[in-house]
């Protein structure tokens, strides 16, 4: 009988590996074979690792160091996970500035927020978002200048009282985080019901994540939030969540974003555009190449709202996102390859992003939300997925 544990490791492994098969399976956590004095599997292992697996017992063996400690960061996000919770602001979810949209997402489920519980031990808690904003305008102008002014970040055309109620909006959510140990993420149904606060959390996430290491999520998209909590607290790369629009769908994805016409590319069906509320979505500053606070571009938030025009670096990323049975992550390398913008629209600063096989990912899309993660980070997440019982699919491969 193991003690409680995160995973078992395996500092050496020889020959009686071959008769002790029922004690390998009777371990239900995940083991790490690490048996040289690099903090790597040996290359001597491999035919008792072939072995394990062929009979079913899937051991974890980094290849190099920076993938060991990888996994032990794996490690401690799953456990991170277990007796936490996200947070998220919401009333009636399905109703509000775009319910015919927002009535189809499967994050307001009952059933999706079980199945995570089920799965990883995770509480999702929903509060009131009209309460926060409330709350949030309670705030005196004085407290939230003050703070800014301790906080300054780029801003263009925004100074003044929408930078005030973003700030407001901050301190509210500092608040509810400072008093809660257990919370893992914080998210708000911002867009949809976002008649209940005279701002967007944008410039807070910005802020908290820096300040804290906080995993937020637009729209409360629980499952966004939970990928992103198993990418970044196991990888460290900068991940945030956009909007796709493959090039391959035409006026279906070009009408939500109020454009004519996809940028010219030389193989369009390999494309896609990603962009959220009016730029590329919500990147915080130390995550970003370029930074700036700006007036918001959606129709559907107040008029003293803000959004984050920033960009990620162009080269390698990686997609992802979990499917909705918590059993698979989705994911494939792939590259921004620059930006576009289109004055007048909702997409004001958007990237873009070429694929393997842009057919090939239709089929297997999971959300119009995505996780982008900077980098190339296919083979890592093949190892973390190991950590938390994932299997990871290429939808393009």
């Amino acid at each position: 009988m193991l003690p409680e544990c995160d995973a078992v490791i395996l500092p050496q492994v020889l020959g009686d590996a071959y008769r002790r098969l029922d004690a390998f399976k009777a371990i239900k956590v995940p083991i790490l074979v690490v048996t040289s004095e690099f903090g790597t599997l040996s290359m001597w292992d491999w035919e008792i690792l072939a072995w394990l697996r062929a009979e079913g017992v899937h051991a974890i063996a980094p290849y190099e160091l920076a993938q060991a400690r990888r996994v032990c960061a794996a490690l401690q996000a799953r456990r991170e996970l277990a007796g936490g919770k996200f947070v998220v602001y919401q009333d009636d979810p399905g109703e509000g500035m775009q319910a015919p949209i927002f009535k189809r997402f499967y994050w307001w489920e009952d059933e999706c927020s079980q199945r995570i519980l089920d799965r990883f031990g995770l509480t999702i808690e929903k509060r009131s978002f009209r309460e926060l904003g409330a709350r949030a305008k309670a705030i005196s102008d004085a407290d939230a200048d003050r703070v800014w002014k301790e906080k300054q970040q780029p801003t263009s055309g925004c100074d003044g009282r929408p930078v005030t109620s973003a700030m407001k909006m901050y301190l509210a959510l500092r608040d509810d985080l400072d008093a809660d140990p257990k919370i893992r993420a914080m998210g708000i149904n911002c867009l949809n019901e976002s008649t209940f606060s005279d701002t967007t959390p944008c410039l807070a996430w910005s802020l908290l994540h820096d300040e804290r290491g906080l995993i937020w999520g637009c729209e409360a998209d629980t499952v966004a939030m939970l990928t992103k909590h198993i990418l970044r607290r196991s990888t460290g790369a900068p991940v945030i969540m956009t909007n796709l629009y493959p090039f391959l769908m035409g006026q279906a994805a070009l009408k939500h974003e109020r454009i004519a016409a996809f940028p010219p590319v030389a193989d369009p069906e390999n494309h896609i555009l990603v962009a959220h509320c009016g730029y590329v979505g919500v990147i915080p500053r130390s995550m970003a190449s370029s930074w700036t606070l700006r007036p918001k571009v959606l129709a559907i938030v107040d008029d003293n709202a803000t959004a984050i025009d920033a960009r990620l670096p162009e080269g390698p990323i990686t997609m992802a996102k979990l499917l909705p049975t918590f059993q698979t992550l989705v994911a494939t390398a792939a590259e921004l390859t620059g930006y576009v913008g289109y004055p007048g629209s909702d997409c004001l600063s958007g990237g873009v992003i070429r694929v393997r096989d842009g057919r090939r990912m239709m089929e297997r899309l999971p959300s119009h939300h995505a996780l982008v993660m900077v980098g190339d980070h296919i083979a890592d997440l093949r190892m973390i997925g190991s950590v938390f019982g994932l299997v990871v699919e290429d939808c393009c491969g």
